[in-house]
């Protein structure tokens, strides 16, 4: 405002010192009190309107800090009530992430020996089912020895028994076979060796009451053996699914505790920035409520100090108009006043003083009138007591004073201009961090989105991988049993095919020879009564036989077979098992890889957003501060040539004052001694 007035002021002055002579004579000759009044009731109306808009600015200023003040007690409270919350649920949550954090360990513990108890009674149980299926095998093998050769002694067939196989398994039985007699051992093995002569042979019915007592103790063996296996089964089967039950119990109760120690992590470290936020906001509103407190306390004073000074400023003028206008004073002023023929003499000398005078006037209506040294140097041309000499020196003073405040404006011009630029370059350096965080940001939700999904299949291909090997488990272990129950059943039914075997043999062979003996003598028998033809042998037991020899192939290749396929199984499984065993632990790796990438992920995403409201934070305040740099160099820079332009034309303006002043001194010395001189001559 001062700035532009100084311009128009300037401007008109340029247009003033062109006038003429006239004019300045003219304005000469005016009433100086009357303009001297004028002048000073001009003051108290803007004074009165700078007053009125003043009290606008301060009763809006008042309200703010009314408003604000209750504002800010009410966001402290919050704030530190908040601090406090935060402060317990932080204590609570750690507390309850570290009872988790043991009660996660005691349940994988718990896990882990439950599993080697389930492992190690595996291992126990197939061991124990494997020597009950070997010992089970031979003792049904021997029983049906037994049974086989207790049935052909009783039939009669003493001699011919001892031949076949199964007397040697007899033999065999006896000599390696469960607790006897020596008396009955001998006995056995005496009738089992087919010692004729003089040595006692024991009868068939002795024989099979010994061959009975065997199988039947042998049957007991078998049948305790049976009911220990059963029992150990039943007992095993329990123990499995007691320990797979509390393994599933255990597994689901780490899935759960673990994923509540993560949930808590991140809630606690939530808590944690958020408390940090949060204390630091509070100390901020508390810095700032203080400071507006000092300054709405200072802006009060300040009020009180312009309302009092603006009033005796008032009751001044107004008692300077009443002493002005008042009849006393301007009988005074009528007789005090030069007259019209002093005017005329001083016309030269008056004239210059005026066109000076006017140059001042017209800068001195754009400033404040009030504490400004162009007031003192347009009174003192008024006035009569200080010689031009003292006007002089004070308007190199006041050109002196104009240049240093052109120096200032220039350092403040290139203050605004460097900071400016300085916080221009801050701001866009925020914001471009700002926007790298929020890529950051999207990146980290992002790669915890795609860890989590990740993290979720290789979960539950684990789960189905631990499911496949169970069911592959327990399929080995039924192929097992059916090929132990196989290789089994047909070494009996081999036992038995050629048991038949040789008994059809013996008998058909011991035929055949008779027959061929019978017919060997060559000579006619005598003619015979009609009477039952002679023994012929069936020609099918030739066809009996190739097929027993068949059905023994058969079993033999089916036994080959079946070995081979088990082992082959065996082989299959056991590579199987392998592969799952590594493709397990690859997984169970990359799920802790990914559960560390994913906690880093969101480590990042924290500290992301942590940097991102610090950085926001820097961001507010640096605009904040361009904001302030706006209010206070917003004006310098737009008027800032204008300024300039002004100040040199004013200065240029006070040049042509001094330059009317000084052209004006001798001719007032001269008139003052012409004035002296006619002065003189009347005395």
């Amino acid at each position: 405002m001062r700035a532009t007035l100084v311009l128009l002021t300037l401007v008109l002055s340029s247009a003033v010192a062109s006038n003429s002579v006239q004019q300045e004579t003219s304005q000469s000759a005016a009433n100086p009190i009357r303009k001297v009044v004028t002048m000073l009731q001009s003051m108290q109306k803007k004074i009165t309107n700078e007053g009125e808009k003043e009290k606008q600015l301060f009763e809006k200023f008042m309200c703010y800090c009314k408003n604000s003040d209750s504002t800010l007690a009410a966001s402290i409270a919050a704030g530190e009530n908040k601090v406090s919350e935060l402060d317990t649920s932080v204590k609570a949550g750690t507390a309850q992430k570290a009872q988790l954090e043991q009660e996660l360990q005691a349940a994988q513990t718990s896990r882990a020996e439950a599993k080697a108890a389930m492992q190690k009674a595996t291992a126990v149980r197939e061991k124990e089912n494997s020597e009950y299926t070997k010992e089970s095998a031979e003792l049904k093998s021997n029983i049906q020895a037994l049974g086989s050769a207790i049935a052909a002694i009783s039939k009669g067939m003493g001699g011919a028994f001892v031949q076949t196989s199964t007397a040697a398994t007899v033999r065999k039985i006896a000599l390696m076979g469960p607790a006897m007699s020596d008396v009955d051992r001998q006995d056995l093995m005496s009738f089992l060796s087919g010692e004729q002569g003089n040595g006692y042979v024991p009868q068939s019915g002795q024989i099979t009451g010994i061959l009975k007592g065997l199988k039947d103790e042998m049957e007991k063996s078998l049948g305790d053996s049976t009911s220990v296996e059963e029992s150990a089964d039943n007992s095993y089967e329990g123990l499995i699914a007691a320990k797979t039950k509390q393994v599933g119990a255990l597994t689901s109760a780490i899935e759960a505790k673990s994923k509540r120690v993560g949930e808590l992590a991140v809630q606690i470290a939530m808590e944690n920035n958020d408390h940090d936020d949060t204390s630091e906001a509070v100390v901020e509103d508390k810095r700032f409520l203080a400071d507006l407190a000092q300054n709405c306390k200072t802006k009060k004073s300040e009020w009180e100090t312009i309302v009092e000074m603006r009033a005796n400023e008032m009751v001044a003028l107004s008692d300077t108009i009443n002493i002005l206008n008042s009849d006393d004073a301007l009988e005074i002023f009528k007789k005090t006043l030069p007259g019209a023929s002093f005017i005329q003499m001083e016309t030269t000398n008056g004239a210059m003083k005026s066109k000076a005078l006017s140059v001042i006037e017209k800068a001195l209506r754009a400033i404040r009138p009030t504490g400004l040294e162009l007031n003192f140097v347009a009174l003192a041309l008024r006035g009569k007591k200080i010689g031009f000499e003292k006007v002089i020196k004070m308007i190199d003073n006041m050109v002196a004073q104009l240049n240093v405040e052109q120096a200032d404006d220039d350092k403040k011009k290139d203050y605004c201009d460097t900071q400016f630029d300085a916080t221009d370059n801050k701001k866009k350096g925020l914001e471009q961090k700002i926007s790298d965080l929020e890529t950051a940001m999207a990146d980290a939700e992002e790669g915890i989105a795609t860890t989590k999904s990740e993290l979720a299949a290789l979960q539950d291909g684990v789960k189905a991988l631990d499911k496949s090997v169970a069911e592959a488990t327990e399929q080995r272990k039924e192929e097992n049993a059916d090929f132990t129950e196989l290789m089994a059943n047909d070494s009996a039914a081999k036992q038995l095919l050629e048991f038949a075997k040789d008994r059809l043999n013996k008998f058909y062979k011991q035929k055949s020879a008779l027959v061929q003996s019978a017919g060997s003598s060559g000579a006619a028998p005598p003619a015979a009564p009609e009477a039952p033809k002679a023994f012929k042998a069936n020609e099918d037991n030739k066809g009996v036989i190739a097929m027993l020899d068949r059905l023994l192939e058969g079993l033999d290749k089916e036994m080959q077979t079946a070995d081979v396929e088990e082992k082959e199984a065996q082989k299959e499984y056991e590579a199987m098992m392998t592969d799952s065993g590594e493709k397990r632990a690859q997984d169970s790796k990359l799920i802790t890889e990914k559960a560390s990438m994913k906690a880093e992920l969101e480590t990042e995403l924290q500290d992301s957003k942590a940097n991102k409201l610090s950085t926001t934070k820097e961001l507010i305040g640096t605009l904040e501060y361009i904001s302030g740099l706006h209010k206070e160099c917003d004006f310098l820079l737009k008027n800032f040539d204008v300024r300039k332009e002004a100040r040199t034309s004013e200065v240029e303006a006070l040049g042509k004052a001094k330059s009317v002043l000084q052209g004006a001194d001798f001719s007032l010395v001269q008139r003052v001694s012409l004035r002296a001189h006619k002065h003189l001559s009347r005395d």
